[in-house]
């Protein structure tokens, strides 16, 4: 811009001045831009200058200048991997070829050979459907994901428990007589068929605690309350595992039940108490009675064999009844005498030389003493 009289005009004292100017600085308060080197100055003024992280260095700056990541992977044969990482073969042609090869032959025979224990099955699908069943041994299969052999444990004996011997845990069961008794009992059960098994069933586990239950309320349903915590837990224990059998072979479950086991069935725990000693009263009236049929029993037969005898000796002395008398006598006074210390005094007043009885009656004062007195003959 050009004064009237066609010369350039002075900038002012203010003009020019900008918010990166420096107070002081020149005309117009700018200071002149001082030429920037690019050599480094080795003044003690450079010791506390740091270098750009971000820009690369030249050798000239003293410090070494490494590879970029681009150059890293864009490098054949670099020291920082990728896929360019590995070297050629002698023929010059990669290596991935026989590396995929390699995994894929490690995948068939992963998923194509199995090894069945001797009490397992496995059950092979084609596509997730049901091909077969095969024999404990080495099976062969196509490999995954076109068929997949899952194996089952035929052999091992599974255990599920229902209820609980602890008191705040009960599984009341109503009996015939509409009270209701505490069970705890265990089913033991195995896998008879694996198709069925696996396909069948949603919660193999689930169904057969379910169907226990139920099984069991209707058998218990059958009794009254004294036989179910009596003497008939064996009978309890046949019609539960016979309805359990029968409902999963309607199923086709594949289930097999081994057996039933009832650990406990008692009255309820506000009236367990009592029940207890009804049940002991019962067991001591069961003992009582059986004391007395044994007693029974043996006094029947004593009599008996008394008869028999007393028959036998009646005949005897039918046919000669003088000498039957006087054996019948020698034989009683043998029994009468035989236990008991006696004197015999024969007619004439003879002493014995040695007083033994008299002896033997000072060691043993219990026994008693008879004194039999003869005629001399």
């Amino acid at each position: 811009m050009k004064n009237e009289d066609g010369g350039t005009p002075q900038a002012s004292h203010n003009e020019g001045k900008g918010p990166w100017d420096l107070p002081g600085s020149g005309k117009g308060g700018r200071k002149p831009a001082e030429p920037v080197s690019n050599e480094p100055e080795n003044g003690p003024d450079d010791k506390g200058k740091t270098a750009n992280p971000w820009e690369p260095q030249n050798a000239s700056s003293g410090r070494p200048r490494g590879p970029s990541l681009e150059e890293l992977f864009r490098r054949p044969g670099g020291g920082g991997g990728g896929w360019g990482g590995l070297p050629p073969r002698a023929n010059g042609k990669s290596w991935w070829p026989i590396i995929a090869g390699g995994l894929a032959v490690i995948w068939l025979a992963w998923t194509s050979i199995h090894r069945i224990g001797p009490e397992q099955e496995g059950v092979v699908t084609f596509f997730g459907s049901y091909s077969r069943t095969v024999a404990p041994g080495i099976a062969l299969t196509l490999p995954a994901p076109i068929e997949q052999l899952e194996k089952v444990d035929t052999q091992q004996i599974r255990t599920t428990s229902i209820g609980s011997v602890r008191a705040n845990s009960e599984n009341l069961v109503l009996t015939r007589d509409q009270n209701l008794v505490d069970m705890a009992y265990d089913v033991r059960w195995s896998i008879r068929d694996p198709e069925l098994y696996l396909f069948q069933l949603d919660q193999p586990e689930t169904s057969v605690q379910e169907v226990a239950e139920s099984a069991m309320r209707a058998a218990v349903a059958n009794f009254d309350l004294i036989q179910a915590i009596g003497g008939s837990r064996s009978e309890i224990e046949a019609q539960v595992r016979q309805r359990m059998q029968a409902i999963f072979d309607e199923y086709r479950s594949g289930v097999f039940v081994q057996s039933i086991s009832i650990r406990e069935s008692d009255p309820p725990a506000e009236v367990n108490e009592a029940f207890r000693e009804v049940n002991a009263a019962q067991q001591r009236r069961e003992s009582y009675l059986n004391e007395a049929r044994a007693y029974s029993s043996r006094v029947t037969e004593l009599a008996r064999g008394e008869t028999a005898e007393f028959d036998k000796i009646y005949e005897e002395y039918r046919q000669a009844p003088e000498v039957t008398r006087r054996r019948l006598y020698y034989e009683t006074m043998e029994q009468v005498l035989g236990k008991v210390d006696k004197t015999i005094v024969e007619t004439g007043g003879v002493t014995p030389y040695l007083p033994l009885p008299a002896l033997e009656r000072r060691a043993n004062p219990t026994t008693d003493t008879v004194t039999v007195t003869g005629k001399k003959q």
